[in-house]
């Protein structure tokens, strides 16, 4: 394989670990993060004044002078396809996709072709400097198939690992849009026996458990309160729908990010997605509480009524806070359009 080589010089007062000193004076244009490093120490590709070292905890001292030799970047088996993409922001290190209801974000046994990652090669080209060695975009989150909005993926090591510290350390700033059956909200006697559910000032649902993977149906998440993941998931409610009010528009957003979370979250406490075939189901609307025309549109909406809106963070490279917004999609749009008109 090709190889590039990375020279410098350890700056003063280094930190006392080898992965450390070398994530800290690594030339930015390297594009190197700290696990990348560390596993480039471990298997004999950094020397130190002349010598291998492939321990990371080693010592290293101010002014010695470090050799890392890197693999070019292999190509990645995943297949670029010329797929259309809303791109809301890009530069060399990352991209911030809308991704359309439908379009599954990574390949796998069922979804070989046709993803946003398949898209992505295609789009990006050359420009991917390589993640984890491999020339592919770095995807720090996902949506479901059947959720639209923003996702940010890395396309360098460097921005790939400062994204995935931030959504580990949840300070990544993410609001969702769902339409919802009925009316969550604080005056419900009902959500009040619901485990795990309580209210915050400014009528705010907060909803803690665990998650897990649904013992026999593995395509499901199942709601626990001991093992599994931690999760917590608040949703405000901003319009309400039908007299008396049987639907919903919800303001969502995470504290953690677990699969399908605000899905089994708003099931749970008895407020399913409009649309949701694993967790919202199908449900008889109040007679007349809306138009013949929204009870209909309610009824038979084919997706799970879920929008990835808001989308920040810090930019794992520049510092730069970034911030973007996603329109509701069409088939949202003009259902919240029959909902406001009865």
């Amino acid at each position: 394989m090709p190889l590039r080589q990375i020279r410098f010089l350890i700056d003063e007062t280094p930190p006392q670990r080898l992965d450390k000193a070398l994530a800290r004076d690594v030339p930015v244009e390297a594009a190197l993060s700290r696990t990348r490093i560390a596993r480039l120490i471990t298997e004999g590709a950094v020397a130190v004044d002349g010598w291998v070292v492939k321990d990371p905890k080693a010592r290293v001292a101010e002014g010695a002078k470090v050799e890392i030799e890197i693999e070019e970047a292999q190509e990645s088996h995943i297949r670029p396809e010329d797929i259309a993409l809303d791109i809301v922001f890009e530069d060399n290190d990352l991209i911030v996709v809308n991704k359309p209801a439908g379009m599954v974000v990574h390949p796998a046994p069922g979804s070989p072709s046709g993803t946003l990652v398949n898209a992505l090669l295609a789009h990006c080209g050359e420009s991917l400097s390589g993640v984890g060695g491999m020339k592919r975009p770095g995807i720090v989150h996902r949506i479901d198939k059947e959720t639209s909005g923003l996702l940010v993926v890395a396309k360098s090591d460097a921005a790939h690992h400062g994204l995935a510290a931030q959504f580990e350390a949840h300070t990544v700033e993410r609001y969702y849009q769902a339409l919802v059956y009925g009316v969550p909200d604080a005056n419900d006697p009902r959500l009040r026996g619901v485990k795990g559910a309580n209210f915050e000032p400014g009528n705010i649902l907060k909803i803690t458990t665990q998650l897990a993977r649904h013992k026999s149906d593995r395509q499901r998440q199942a709601v626990l309160f001991q093992g599994g993941r931690h999760a917590i998931t608040r949703a405000r409610t901003t319009e309400r729908f039908g007299s008396p009010a049987v639907i919903a528009l919800t303001e969502c957003w995470l504290e953690t990010g677990r699969t399908h979370q605000i899905r089994v979250h708003l099931a749970h406490a008895g407020h399913g997605l409009v649309g949701d075939p694993v967790y919202g189901g199908k449900r008889k609307l109040a007679r007349a509480a809306l138009s013949e025309a929204s009870s209909e549109a309610v009824t038979k909406f084919p997706r799970q009524a879920l929008h990835a809106a808001v989308l920040g963070y810090d930019h794992p490279v520049t510092g730069q806070k970034l911030r973007f917004e996603a329109p509701l999609p069409q088939d949202m749009a003009e259902l919240l359009g029959l909902l406001r008109h009865g």
